[in-house]
């Protein structure tokens, strides 16, 4: 008969130390039990059948461990507040690396030391033996690796500089005008423009509980809040932060992608002193574990290759699949076994869809369009609206629903190409005078005829601008208006498909779900000879059209006004470029049509406040249209950071 009493605890017990001593046995102990069967293959070959049909001899080994800092001290033994992969002193940690850990030498150290200099001197917990002891080719110092997510964007982002930003407004303004201040940050976070994949923060930082994906998103657009509020070295430490964080995170990472993560790490260190400067971390100093594994950074991938995003987070995303989604859908009483139902029955659904698409079951629309299209197969029905249930209607209405997302990973095999919608938008005028009048850009007919000039001379030097508009071919009478265009560019660091592919939609529309219109920015190639954002122009697009020209091409085509660079070099404290609206003499933007083939992607800019307070009854979508100089967002995403430093 089980009696509860004598085999567990009672929670009177539950912080004794002997309690705590047999718990972490008990955790080592279950491990080293659940591997034991492996041990045999881990020095002699077994036969093992893969996944082609082959037989192959295989030697099992154990690979890294990837997990948060308070299960590393569980893993490695020892005490917390110490380096699980070097022996540096507690104290010590910001000084740099120490000799690295191993089980030989902390062997040695058991057998000379008493378990109390262990534990004060080198942080050891003598009592304690690691599971992987005893394992062929298996150190647990070894096998830990970073944790991108707790470790460096939960622990040293949102713990540490997120909240040393508030102590130091605390220390210099006090209590309620550091309050002010950080309402116009989570202002300026409230207004930061829409852009495909990224959230937005309609109340700023106020929100109750901040998750992985929140302190992740909050990351692409916090630097621009803060910089004109802090001093411009709080900016550059966060900028070099957020750098490191963006360059571990790469699809591929080089040899001189490692020199850059080193020079980003080395500019994070000098920067932070300032921190301590002000008084925010003194006594305490920079002697902290999360923020000293990212100097480990740059020799783990060495050693284990690219994390490209490899971090507790995919294993946090399964448990919300597997947990508490099927938790919620239970009605909470000994749910258990209904989870374990739910995720059967979804396992099931999962390999009868598959089943489905290998059978060519799930290709195309399910809707059957009549092959005579005189004939009504709705007629008899009762139906008035016969606009409603028309197949083919059914069938524009499923695309367009399609068409509404923003993006997100995507087969396929070329570099990048931006192609207008499928479907067009209703409603609009259609000919070129018609929609020049409902744009507000009576010289939209001049602009498509210097645009055609360009493109019939492929040899003409001169700007569309420049060019006079006697000799350019006449305007088409008609055009074809399109709300978005679908950008498919390579961007393996993103979340992207199985080569690496990602879409982003651009948005170029008068009113944007019932409410006011949006009109997306993108990167324009340039000069491709020039790296990074030297060869790249940014561009607002007003209009997405496409015209049939007398020569018989059809051209993808985009009304776009142009942005100019404040500087040629990017900003020193937030290392972001800076654009303007380039304006004529007369105070007018300056637009020109250019064709979709020269786009590259969408462009994410935001608004720079500097010292000066935003207003209040400003919204995110007017933030274009109100400021002056914008910041060019390379932290938007992966690819962004790639392209535009």
């Amino acid at each position: 008969m089980f009696d509860s009493s004598t085999t567990l605890a009672d929670r009177e017990f539950a912080k004794h130390l002997l309690f705590r001593k047999f718990r972490r046995q008990l955790f080592h102990a279950s491990l080293r039990t659940i591997l034991e069967s492996l041990r045999p293959a881990m020095t002699v070959p077994e036969i093992v059948r893969c996944a082609d049909g082959h037989f192959r001899r295989m030697i099992y080994g154990l690979g890294p461990y990837i997990t948060d800092y308070p299960e590393q001290v569980l893993l490695a033994c020892i005490v917390q507040g110490w380096c699980a992969k070097c022996t540096s002193h507690r104290t010590e940690l910001d000084h740099g690396n120490g000799p690295r850990r191993c089980h030989e030498h902390t062997q040695a150290l058991l057998q000379a030391l008493d378990p109390k200099v262990l534990w004060e001197e080198y942080g050891i917990v003598g009592d304690l033996v690691p599971f992987t002891t005893g394992f062929p080719r298996a150190d647990i110092h070894d096998m830990l690796s970073p944790d991108l997510l707790h470790q460096i964007i939960k622990g040293t982002f949102k713990d540490h500089l997120v909240t040393w930003v508030g102590h130091y407004l605390e220390l210099t303004h006090g209590e309620a005008g550091a309050a002010i201040i950080l309402a116009d940050i989570d202002r300026r976070i409230a207004v930061v423009p829409s852009f495909p994949g990224l959230r937005r923060f309609p109340e700023g930082r106020g929100f109750k509980q901040w998750t992985g994906d929140d302190s992740k998103a909050l990351m692409k657009v916090y630097l621009p809040a803060i910089a004109g509020h802090v001093p411009a070295q709080m900016v550059r430490t966060l900028s070099a932060f957020m750098d490191f964080c963006y360059l571990v995170r790469r699809d591929i990472i080089t040899t001189d992608t490692l020199v850059q993560i080193e020079d980003a790490l080395e500019r994070f260190h000098c920067d932070r002193v300032i921190f301590e400067e002000i008084g925010v971390r003194l006594p305490d100093g920079f002697s902290l574990p999360r923020q000293h594994s990212m100097m480990h950074c740059p020799f783990l991938i060495q050693q284990f290759g690219a994390p490209n995003g490899l971090c507790s987070s995919i294993t946090e995303s399964k448990h919300i699949k597997a947990v508490k989604e099927p938790y919620r859908r239970s009605n909470r009483y000994e749910a258990l076994g209904q989870m374990l139902i739910t995720n059967q029955r979804l396992e099931k659904l999962a390999a009868a869809r598959a089943d489905f698409m290998s059978r060519g079951m799930l290709n195309g629309s399910c809707i059957r369009v009549p092959a005579d299209e005189e004939e009504d197969i709705w007629a008899g029905l009762g139906l008035e609206d016969d606009r409603v249930h028309d197949p083919v209607e059914l069938i524009d209405t499923q695309a367009a629903a399609r068409e509404d997302d923003d993006g997100g990973p995507v087969d396929g095999d070329v570099l990048g190409e931006v192609t207008l919608a499928k479907r067009k938008v209703r409603g609009f005028p259609k000919t070129t005078e018609g929609i020049a009048d409902a744009i507000e850009t009576p010289q939209l007919g001049d602009l498509i005829r210097r645009f055609l000039y360009v493109q019939v001379h492929a040899d003409v030097d001169l700007g569309g601008d420049e060019l006079d508009i006697n000799i350019c071919p006449p305007c088409p009478g008609r055009l074809s208006v399109f709300p978005s265009a679908l950008a498919v560019f390579y961007a393996p660091s993103d979340l992207s498909g199985v080569k690496g592919m990602k879409r982003e939609r651009l948005r170029s529309c008068l009113s944007w779900r019932g409410g006011p219109a949006r009109h997306d920015c993108a990167f324009v190639v340039d000069n491709d000879a020039l790296p990074g954002f030297r060869g790249l122009a940014v561009v607002r697009i007003h209009l997405l059209f496409s015209f049939k020209h007398d020569n018989g091409i059809v051209y993808p085509c985009a009304l776009v006004s142009w942005f100019v660079r404040s500087k040629d070099t990017p900003c020193e404290d937030t290392g972001m470029w800076i654009v303007e609206p380039h304006m004529n003499d007369q105070g007018l933007l300056v637009k020109s049509v250019v064709h979709l083939d020269c786009m590259l992607r969408a462009a994410h800019l935001i608004g720079v406040s500097g010292p000066h307070f935003i207003p209040r009854t400003l919204t995110y979508t007017d933030s274009l249209d109100a400021f002056n100089a914008f910041y060019v967002n390379k932290y938007a995403d992966h690819h962004a950071h790639e392209i535009a430093f």
